[in-house]
């Protein structure tokens, strides 16, 4: 039988049958140091079970590599700009941080169930090219987080030259971004076995480092000032609780299935959430809990963060350390981008890009570092543009999260590996229910959240004063309810009315089923 989605899923185009590559000799999913290093050729395919090796422990490495970044720090003072106390802060961090890279964790499940990456197998739930709408939004937040983390890796290397005074003008910024954008690109054209070496160095070299930074400005921390800090409303409290969300783990869930997906069948579920939410978890809330102390004992500092996130850290800094500063910092923010373009370029293919997997990355390089410049060399403002970037992009996510695990938790079997890739399969091809959900759930999500600082989205919060919410401008107007109200609507509305479909794609015999 003829594939009929090879123009989506090139690498399968010599696979007619719609079954997995024969493996590439050598290549596991936990590789050899000793063995050479090579392009990844794996794009949407499923994983051979000869090259599904490694435990879920594994999947600390690239996680915590990919969020130790001290960019952390800065989201101490970004939850204090929302008007609370340190004590408010702190849980939000907590929840915040710890709910979302569950989320994470719990996707990270279909991945070893699956064998292929988190937007295809998406498929399940919203059919093979109803997906691309999914896939589409997945790419859009992957290339601007990758881009955020370039841009903001370029700005604190110059801002460590000009401290050290060897120059941190517009030639310093065009250099930084270049390597720092060479780094990326080239992690993500390599691939998967580069990407978890990358990975593991970067894990020891960036947490190493950041232990020295906090213990060079720990005499800068003033308790009494950090918890003479007044509390806030509950709704700004929940407002910097879904930032915390779509900061962190939201905006790692549409990629979490991509490196599970190198796992034996017979791997612990449990054990791939719970080393996935460990290992994604630990550094933000050690870096963001001592970002809060340090926010809170100087307000100069919090407002610096706002305009330089990474480079304002710099100010409280000996000389003598601001170029390991630059190091951890540059490498950090690297792992992250790492995992993004990677990533991205696996969603492109799925919305129905027609190349090789290594091409999708470079077109995403591409894409990366023109915004990039537009943020190093442009751009006025930092944190208005970026907040209204994560809470808009964070409600259609959010949706889509809930409704792929709702999907995965009705599944009782694991997916059926060549149905992902057929639209007159099991799955369908553009069912009504997921996609009408989604555009429910976002059209209910943007009703609520509001984005002042960022003038082509104040259309946003439609919805605040017909549910009784005081308007644009009351007091519910940043608490961002949307992205919860997104999530749930997509799992629950799944939940109800996605049974009888889940049932009948995995009855015995079932093949083609209506969309």
């Amino acid at each position: 039988m003829t594939d009929p989605d090879r123009a989506t899923d090139p690498d399968r185009a010599t696979h007619p049958d719609g079954g997995s590559p024969a493996p590439a000799p050598g290549r596991t999913g936990a590789p050899p140091r000793d063995r050479a290093l090579q392009v990844e050729t794996h794009g949407l395919d499923v994983i051979a079970e000869a090259e599904r090796k490694g435990s879920p422990r594994t999947l600390f490495w690239p996680w915590f590599g990919a969020n130790v970044s001290v960019f952390g720090l800065s989201y101490g003072a970004f939850a204090l700009g929302f008007g609370i106390s340190f004590r408010q802060a702190l849980l939000a961090a907590v929840l915040g941080i710890v709910f979302s890279f569950l989320l994470c964790g719990l996707v990270a499940v279909a991945g070893k169930r699956g064998s292929a990456p988190t937007m295809v197998l998406s498929r399940a739930a919203y059919g093979v090219r109803g997906n691309r709408l999914p896939a589409a939004l997945s790419w859009t937040l992957t290339v601007g987080w990758e881009t955020v983390l370039v841009a903001l890796a370029s700005l604190a290397t110059a801002t460590v030259f000009d401290r050290l005074g060897w120059g941190g003008g517009t030639g310093t910024k065009v250099v930084a971004l270049v390597v720092v954008g060479a780094l990326t690109v080239a992690g993500g054209v390599m691939g998967f076995d580069l990407i978890m070496r990358l990975q593991t160095v970067i894990t020891v070299v960036t947490g190493v480092l950041t232990l020295v930074y906090v213990g060079l400005v720990a005499d800068h921390v003033h308790t009494g000032a950090v918890t003479a800090i007044p509390d806030g409303s509950a709704q700004e409290f929940v407002g910097a609780l879904v930032f915390m969300m779509t900061g962190f783990g939201l905006g790692w869930v549409n990629a979490a299935a991509d490196y599970s997906r190198y796992l034996p069948r017979s791997a612990s579920g449990v054990g791939v959430a719970g080393w996935t939410t460990f290992g994604a978890s630990l550094a933000p809330l050690l870096l963001t809990v001592f970002g809060l102390l340090l926010a809170g004992s100087s307000p100069q500092l919090a407002t610096a963060v706002a305009a330089d996130p990474v480079g304002a850290l710099t100010t409280i800094l000996p000389t003598w350390f601001l170029v390991p500063f630059a190091v951890v910092a540059v490498l950090g923010l690297v792992g992250g981008a790492v995992l993004d373009i990677y990533s991205s370029g696996l969603a492109l293919l799925s919305a129905g890009l027609p190349v090789p997997r290594p091409l999708a990355a470079l077109v995403d390089g591409v894409l990366m570092i023109a915004g990039s410049v537009y943020i190093v060399f442009f751009a006025d403002d930092f944190l208005g543009p970026f907040t209204g970037f994560l809470t808009t992009l964070g409600v259609p996510v959010a949706a889509w999260c809930g409704i792929v695990l709702a999907d995965l938790l009705l599944r009782r079997r694991d997916y059926d590996e060549a149905d992902l890739y057929r639209p007159r399969g099991r799955y369908g091809d553009v069912p009504a229910l997921p996609l009408l959900l989604t555009l429910a759930a976002t059209a209910l999500g943007w009703g609520l959240v509001t984005n002042a600082s960022a003038d082509w989205l104040t259309w946003q919060g439609y919805l605040l004063g017909p549910f009784g919410l005081g308007g644009k401008d009351g007091s519910w107007a940043y608490a961002n309810l949307g992205v919860l109200a997104a999530l749930a609507l997509g799992f629950l509305g799944t939940l109800a009315l996605g049974r009888h479909r889940v049932r009948a794609q995995e009855a015995p015999g079932a093949g083609e089923v209506p969309a």
